[in-house]
């Protein structure tokens, strides 16, 4: 089990982000305390990201329950490729989805990567493992890493929510694009994890209605 900021750690590390950076203060000062999102890691915890993917959250839990039975609680790769495509649709996957599922799988299989021992490599290779495989793309290598690995300096530049609230933050007109999140997160270092799970819950706080920004352009 990964070990992750306990919920003093990640306190102090929100307070310390906004001495270092005072364009979170809003932020920080409209979302609740939390604690860090951790999901199951290993091969099961990717084929779970990719599956919950593009579909509503009760979708995606009903789907799962069926992959998990239909593997009869077996969720590892050799069981996975043990099925074919046709049979892992049955289960409520897509076909894409039953292929990056076999994809995955092999992948461990065959050597190309280890997910007994990701922990061992950096963030960036972690990254250029899971990316070499089939179906899986950087903004799931990197909340792959965040949520099922308990990484804390990953920050996923590509992802709409986090630009939209640095967006507020930076009380700018525009949302920065995937390359101008990364540069920006930079002055985060080696907090990122924890400033990404602080931007989403500002934004998802503001769009339940729950808080109320100051300003919010257009």
């Amino acid at each position: 089990m990964a070990v992750v900021p306990s919920h003093a750690q990640i306190v102090a590390i929100r307070e310390a982000l906004t001495v270092l950076d005072p364009a979170l203060d809003r932020a920080h000062a409209q979302t609740p305390e939390f604690e860090w999102r951790l999901r199951p890691g290993g091969y099961e915890g990717l084929f779970h990201m990719i599956v919950d993917q593009q579909v509503s959250v009760a979708a995606a839990a009903s789907i799962w329950r069926r992959v998990v039975e239909g593997l009869d609680g077996d969720v590892t790769p050799r069981a996975v490729l043990a099925r074919d495509v046709e049979t892992l649709r049955t289960f409520g996957l897509s076909g894409q989805k039953a292929r990056f599922g076999h994809e995955i799988a092999r992948a461990h299989v065959e050597g190309l990567i280890d997910f007994d021992h990701l922990e061992r490599l950096s963030d960036g290779e972690a990254i250029a493992k899971l990316t070499a495989i089939k179906g899986v793309g950087k903004w799931t290598a990197e909340t792959f890493l965040m949520f099922c690995e308990g990484r804390t300096d990953v920050f996923p530049g590509a992802d709409i929510a986090l630009q939209e609230a640095m967006r507020w933050a930076d009380a700018a007109a525009l949302r920065p694009n995937e390359q101008q999140a990364y540069a920006r997160a930079e002055i985060w270092r080696p907090h990122r994890s924890v400033a990404a799970h602080l931007l989403w819950g500002w934004y998802g706080a503001v769009k339940r209605g729950e808080v109320a920004l100051e300003e919010h352009p257009a």
